[in-house]
C-alpha cells in the first residue's frame, strides 16, 4: 500500500526579523501619537487646516446625520417623514475637491483675483437689505500714509463733541459700583473719516492721529457708565507703533495686560470703522441719519460660538429699537483674514464697525449711543444678580 504525503510549507521567521518589524511597528504608532499630539496642542490660529475641508464640514449637520442613520435603520423615518431625500454626496465631494460652492458664486473667483478674499466673510444674521453685494470690507492703509510725517489738515471741527443740552442725568438704579466691566479698545485706531479731513478724498486715506474712531468710543463709553455700566478704555497709538500685520499682536498685548491689571473686565470691544463709502454705511433710523453698525465675528478662534451668540442678541435687540442700524454678524475665517480679532482672550469679545470713511460724528455718536442703550439692555439682563439695586430697600 502506497502511502501519500501532502506537502507542508514551514516558513522560517527568524527572530532579529522580527524584532525589527515590531520596532518599526511600535516606532510608527509612538510617532503618530507624537505628531497628533504637537498639532492638536497648537493654538487655534497656528493649527494647519483647509478652507474648503471646513467650508464642507460646514454643512454637514445634525439632520445630514440623522438621515445617515435612517439609511440603515428604517425605524428612523417614521419619526421624521422628510428624510426620503438623500443627502447630496456629489455636491460635498465636488465642493471638497475644488473649494467650489455651487451655492456660492464668490467660490469661482475667490482664488484668482487678488484682494477678493477680503469679501470670503459668511453673513451669519443680515439686517435689512444685508448681502454679499454689500459686505463690509478692510483697507489697509499705503505704507507711505503710515510713514508720513505730516498729516491731513482738519476741517468741520463744530459739533463733533456731542451736545448735552437740555438733557438731565438721571442716576442709573442699577451700577457695577466701582467694578470696571467694560474694556474699549481700537485695534485700528488711526481710521478716520473723510468729512474730517482737508483736502482728503480717496478713501483709502481716510486715517489720522488724532481725529479718528477713538471719537467713537469716547462717546460709547459715556452712554455706558451713564446706564451704571463702568467702562475702561485704551487708546493707545497700535497704529502709530507697530506695521499693519503686527496691529492685532500688539492690542492683543494691550488687552491682556489690562485684563491682567483689571480682573473685574467681562467684555472686550474692539471698535473699528469700515471702509465702504456713505451709500452703504449711511441709514435712516427713526426719522434721523446714523452710521450703520457691523458685527465681526473672527471664526478661527475657540470661543467663536460664544462670541457670535452675543454679537447676534445685540443684533437683536437693535433691530427691535433701532431697526436698520446693524448690517448684520459677519463671520470672518478665510485665507488672508485674522480670524480671531483677539476674541480668543475671552468669551464676551466683540468687535464692532462704526460706520464709513463718510460718516460725521453726528451720525456716529447717535448711533454709539444706541449701542449703550441696547447693549446696557443686554448687560443687566444677564449680569443684574450680581450687583445691588441703588437705593434698594432689600438691603440689609
Amino acid at each position: 500500500m502506497k502511502s501519500t504525503r501532502t506537502p507542508s510549507m514551514f516558513v522560517t521567521v527568524q527572530a532579529t526579523n522580527l524584532i525589527k518589524i515590531t520596532s518599526a511597528l511600535l516606532l510608527f504608532i509612538v510617532l503618530v501619537f507624537s505628531i497628533s499630539g504637537l498639532l492638536t496642542s497648537l493654538k487655534p490660529q497656528y493649527r494647519i487646516s483647509s478652507s474648503s475641508v471646513n467650508s464642507a464640514a460646514d454643512k454637514i449637520n445634525g439632520e445630514w446625520l440623522y438621515q445617515l442613520m435612517a439609511w440603515e435603520n428604517h425605524h428612523f423615518l417614521s419619526v421624521k417623514d422628510d428624510l426620503s431625500a438623500s443627502p447630496k454626496l456629489t455636491n460635498l465631494i465636488f465642493s471638497l475637491s475644488n473649494n467650489i460652492n455651487l451655492d456660492d458664486p464668490r467660490s469661482l473667483l475667490g482664488r484668482e483675483l487678488p484682494g477678493f478674499y477680503q469679501f470670503d466673510g459668511e453673513i451669519v444674521i443680515a439686517g435689512i437689505g444685508s448681502n454679499y453685494t454689500n459686505m463690509p470690507m478692510e483697507s489697509a492703509p499705503p505704507i507711505e500714509v503710515m510713514q508720513a510725517e505730516r498729516e491731513a489738515a482738519l476741517q468741520n471741527l463744530e459739533g463733533i463733541e456731542g451736545s448735552d443740552e437740555g438733557k438731565t442725568p438721571t442716576p442709573p438704579t442699577l451700577t457695577t459700583g466701582d467694578k470696571k466691566v467694560v474694556h474699549l479698545y481700537f485695534t485700528h485706531n488711526r481710521e478716520s473719516y473723510l468729512p474730517y479731513l482737508q483736502g482728503v478724498t480717496d478713501p483709502n486715506l481716510a486715517y489720522h492721529s488724532q481725529l479718528n474712531v477713538t471719537k467713537v468710543g469716547d462717546q460709547l463709553k459715556a452712554g455706558l457708565e451713564e446706564r451704571g455700566i463702568g467702562t475702561t478704555i485704551d487708546k493707545t497709538d497700535v497704529m502709530g507703533t507697530v506695521k499693519m500685520a503686527s496691529t492685532y499682536w500688539k492690542s492683543g498685548e494691550l488687552v491682556q495686560s489690562a485684563m491682567a491689571t483689571n480682573r473685574d473686565i467681562k467684555y472686550l470691544i474692539d471698535i473699528h470703522r469700515d471702509a465702504r463709502r456713505g451709500d452703504k454705511t449711511k441709514v435712516r433710523v427713526n426719522g434721523q441719519s446714523y452710521a450703520q453698525v457691523v458685527f465681526v465675528v473672527g471664526g478661527k478662534n475657540p470661543n467663536y460660538e460664544k462670541n457670535e451668540k452675543i454679537a447676534t442678541e445685540l443684533h437683536n435687540l437693535l433691530e427691535k429699537k433701532y431697526k436698520g442700524l446693524s448690517w448684520g454678524v459677519m463671520k470672518n475665517q478665510g485665507a488672508g483674514q485674522n480670524g480671531v480679532y483677539n476674541q480668543n482672550l475671552s468669551e464676551n469679545a466683540l468687535l464692532i464697525e462704526f460706520g464709513g470713511v463718510d460718516n460725521n460724528f453726528e451720525e456716529l455718536n447717535r448711533s454709539a449711543e444706541a449701542l449703550a442703550d441696547v447693549f446696557s439692555e443686554y448687560f443687566w439682563q444677564a449680569e443684574k444678580v450680581n450687583y445691588d439695586v441703588e437705593g434698594s430697600t432689600n438691603k440689609e
